[in-house]
């Protein structure tokens, strides 16, 4: 029998440049609340995120035996940040331990996509598509969510941000986006610029409009300095460079409103580390992401939500290269002012043999589809029905999750 907490409940640009895509004649969706100014941010966590080790369920019996050297504990040199009396979260996410305290986070564990195969490839496709399959789209959900709010409204500010030298496909598609990314060449002079967009206001007005989009972008994500953030460092620095620049965009008044970037590396196969090591630092750097969100948005960090999420798990039982391999359930991160947060969201499966998916993995209990519907239809108010057939097509069967929105 599946090992149960009280505790628990499942309810309790492309360089300097701008770039546009053609707009798409498809319905319209409810729209936020006019007094309201919503953001969201969805970070794509690619490589598959061992769930196990971000927020260990340490309570669970069979927890430590199953994963070995990685497995979390309350106590020690490196103790997990307790959740509850069950989850504790890894000890290199203290800035997400801090706003989890504040109910400005929550954690939603055993949950994954309708895919059940293990490539990452095919899982990232459907991750971001919002597909049931891979290979079937070309655009992504978050920007299908886009393109079904009413023109004009606040949340969209003209264009949603791709950060990143590549748009990630889950903001690819019909609405127009804004790309940005952290630049390693020399800022050219007001000169120089002004010269360029003259010289294509003649020759090539559309890559003028395009040209002038990007250089005000950078110009905003520049704003201040960068100060000791250095594109190419380490990765959490690398993260940090890519969060700060697209967190002043969206702080700008006439910014974008919505937000997607793309991290790799959480595939970790060998020398995964424990409390310390490779995935440690990947994590430091996503608790980097949260905290650069919160600190450069300031008042707007109160209508925002940050979304961390990845194509699947890691097995439950870790290999003889002190690693995990290509699993199943696993974890998706959110915080923001704007949630009920101070919770962790689960349908606890067990980790007992037979619990688990197909003998190796964490089963996964909730829809992934579901998080991310509850977060677009409370906090950027678009209807079931829009989501289930413009979103995330053909998915009315999977309803919303209630309560991630703070009332």
């Amino acid at each position: 029998m599946a090992f149960r907490s009280p505790m628990i409940s499942r309810r309790s640009l492309l360089g300097a440049a701008g770039a546009t895509f053609a707009f798409a004649s498809i319905p319209r969706g409810a729209s936020a609340a006019p007094s309201r100014d919503p953001r969201l941010v969805v970070v794509i966590l690619r490589g598959a995120l061992d769930g196990l080790s971000a927020a260990a369920p340490i309570g669970d019996p069979d927890y430590a035996d199953l994963h070995g050297q990685l497995a979390l504990r309350w106590d020690g040199s490196s103790p997990a940040s307790r959740l509850d009396d069950f989850f504790g979260l890894h000890p290199s996410m203290k800035q997400f331990a801090r706003l989890y305290d504040a109910k400005q986070a929550l954690v939603v564990h055993a949950a994954a996509t309708n895919y059940r195969d293990r490539s990452h490839f095919d899982g990232q496709d459907v991750l971001e598509s919002g597909r049931s399959g891979p290979g079937q789209t070309e655009s992504g959900w978050l920007n299908r969510a886009v393109a079904v709010l009413p023109k004009g409204e606040s949340v969209v500010a003209e264009k949603a941000l791709a950060v990143g030298y590549t748009a990630p496909l889950v903001i690819r598609g019909p609405a127009p986006i804004l790309g940005w990314a952290p630049s390693t060449l020399a800022v050219p002079t007001a000169d120089l610029t002004d010269r360029l967009l003259s010289l294509y206001a003649h020759a090539d007005p559309v890559l003028a409009k395009a040209l002038k989009e990007g250089l005000d972008a950078d110009q905003m994500a520049s704003q201040q300095g960068m100060g000791d953030v250095k594109p190419g460092g380490d990765i959490a620095n690398q993260m940090k460079t890519a969060a700060l620049g697209a967190a002043r965009l969206m702080a700008n008044d006439g910014g974008p409103r919505i937000a997607a970037l793309a991290t790799d590396g959480w595939d970790t196969h060998a020398g995964e580390g424990g409390a310390t090591g490779r995935l440690a630092q990947l994590l430091a750097g996503l608790d980097t992401v949260f905290a650069t969100f919160e600190s450069e948005l300031g008042p707007r960090w109160k209508e925002t939500i940050v979304l961390a999420i990845t194509e699947f798990g890691r097995t439950a039982r870790i290999n003889g290269t002190v690693g995990t391999d290509h699993g199943t359930g696993t974890v998706a991160f959110l915080a923001g002012g704007a949630l009920a947060g101070g919770r962790v969201v689960a349908d606890w499966p067990g980790l007992k043999a037979a619990d688990l998916y197909e003998g190796r993995d964490l089963k996964p209990t909730t829809d992934l589809r579901a998080v991310i519907k509850g977060v677009l239809a409370d906090h950027l108010g678009l209807s079931r029905e829009v989501l289930a057939r413009n979103v995330f097509p053909d998915t009315i069967g999977v309803a919303p999750m209630k309560g991630l929105i703070a009332a």
